[in-house]
């Protein structure tokens, strides 16, 4: 088999939606080519590229879980889930858990990314108010106060030289800050390097608060896209722990739901004894499992913990935003009570 050169990686968002219009292929009964016919005249430059790749590839007879690999453009992960639709004869059921998958997948990132950005730019944009606050104005009121024949408050001077030091320290200030965007920009250009930060980032914090949810989410979001391509239950364990794991406390759960299995366990109680579901979601899985509707029941578990996710990713930025306006504006307020409360005492003696 040959190996594919590893191109320019795709958005989740557009793989969602590929493996979306793929799915609606199969459902259609078309040919792939003439599929992919359709789909190349409607999409952009970018996007014809990509479709020109597969077509060239299924044109050699090829299923399409090779073209995916060959094209080069696709992840190992949809290009094997592919393979084993294709397998188990259930191509259009995984190309739709596919498109599924990937578009939680963006929407995960995308919530993270919010709860990270927006606080940050708040924070930042009030730090650039009060460094400005204490190195440019304090000065200006300090002049005029000395002029006057008075001094200012200990508070305000005590500012006004952390101000000062401020200033002297400017250039190692934005060396510090230029080194840190430059490592930004090398983890975003590398992708062994920001694999390597996800991975020791995952083993420290990926089993707690917000990140320890992501994992389980994506745990179950990783069974619900096995179990609706009709891949065996200990096979879609093992998949989806490597799209989870990282974290130890993390890995000690997928390691017990295995070792359940092995004993001849149900997946639901399997689950539930790991905690990787709560109780309820356990009872979920239960009742779809006896009713045979398994794979229903798991993807409206997956849609719940979802939710769960959202809101306690709101709850946090609810709470930091707040925080973080409160915080500055007591420091703000102080600043300027250090220069207005001499200044009305000035106004006082004068009137």
């Amino acid at each position: 088999m040959r190996v594919a050169q590893r191109r320019k990686k795709l958005t989740d968002k557009y793989i969602s939606l590929f493996c979306a219009e793929m799915a609606a292929v199969y459902r259609a009964g078309m040919h792939l080519t003439d599929g992919l016919q359709m789909l190349m005249d409607d999409a952009d430059k970018a996007g014809s590229i990509v479709m020109q790749s597969l077509y060239t590839e299924l044109n050699k007879n090829r299923p399409l879980s090779e073209a995916l690999r060959n094209s080069g453009y696709f992840p190992d992960n949809l290009t094997a889930m592919a393979e084993v639709g294709e397998a188990t004869g259930r191509p259009a059921e995984t190309m739709k858990a596919l498109s599924e998958y990937y578009d939680r997948q963006e929407r995960h990132i995308a919530a993270l990314k919010n709860a990270i950005f927006y606080p940050v730019i708040l924070l930042v944009m009030m730090v650039a108010v009060v460094v400005i606050l204490i190195v440019r104005v304090l000065p200006i009121f300090n002049d005029s106060f000395e002029r006057l024949g008075v001094r200012m408050s200990p508070a305000a001077e005590a500012f006004m030289r952390f101000g000062a030091w401020l200033g002297d320290a400017s250039a190692v200030i934005a060396v510090i800050i230029g080194a840190l965007l430059l490592i930004l920009l090398i983890l975003r250009i590398s992708p062994k390097l920001r694999g390597a930060t996800n991975r020791m980032f995952k083993k420290m914090w990926g089993d707690k608060g917000i990140p320890g949810d992501m994992a389980s989410l994506n745990f179950v979001s990783a069974m619900a896209l096995s179990m609706a391509s009709g891949v065996e239950v200990e096979i879609a364990v093992n998949m989806a722990s490597a799209a989870s794991g990282g974290a130890e406390k993390v890995n000690r759960a997928h390691e017990k739901c295995r070792e359940k299995l092995r004993a001849g366990a149900s997946l639901a109680e399997a689950m539930g004894f790991s905690e990787i579901l709560n109780p309820r979601e356990t009872r979920m899985l239960e009742l779809g499992t006896q009713t045979g509707d398994a794979d229903a029941a798991m993807a409206d578990i997956v849609r719940r913990k979802e939710r769960n996710l959202q809101d306690r990713i709101n709850r946090a930025i609810s709470r930091i935003e707040p925080a973080l306006i409160v915080a500055i504006s007591l420091l703000v307020g102080i600043i300027l009570l250090t220069v207005m409360l001499p200044l009305m005492g000035i106004m006082s003696s004068l009137g």
